[in-house]
């Protein structure tokens, strides 16, 4: 997991509380048909699947500091694994749009990803830093 999905966040710890936020708000809707190690198996292979980097590398847009339309970069998602994507941005000191997450939903046995239904709140600028990593 610390290899896989880490905690990016600063101070930076060993995942622990992280991955237990994870579990508490997503993986308990699905609990009923996988565990706890089920979830975090299937997000491990679900990520490997989607390989997101390579979507938005093979469309242009690199994690190297530079903005990017909020649409470039959700038509590179939908393109690179076929479903709608939700994008959150955060904002920079500066005051800066950035990528912060894409999320996508999940069927109940964690395996295959379907259209969401609705999607969070939030929104993003209409040019979004995507911040090297």
């Amino acid at each position: 997991m610390q290899k896989e999905w880490p905690t990016l966040a600063c101070p930076s710890g060993s995942g622990i509380e992280f991955w237990t936020h994870e579990w508490e708000k997503h993986g308990t809707c699905s609990e009923s048909v996988i565990d706890q190690h089920g979830y975090f198996a299937a997000a491990l292979s679900l990520k490997k699947k989607l390989n997101l980097l390579q979507a938005l590398e093979s469309a242009g847009i690199q994690p190297n500091g530079d903005s990017y339309s909020l649409g470039n970069i959700k038509d590179a998602v939908k393109s690179g694994t076929g479903f709608t994507p939700f994008i959150e941005c955060n904002v920079d000191e500066s005051g800066n749009s950035q990528l912060y997450q894409v999320y996508f939903c999940v069927d109940t046995s964690g395996s295959d990803l379907i259209e969401c239904p609705v999607f969070p709140h939030g929104k993003c600028g209409s040019q979004i830093e995507f911040p090297s990593f």
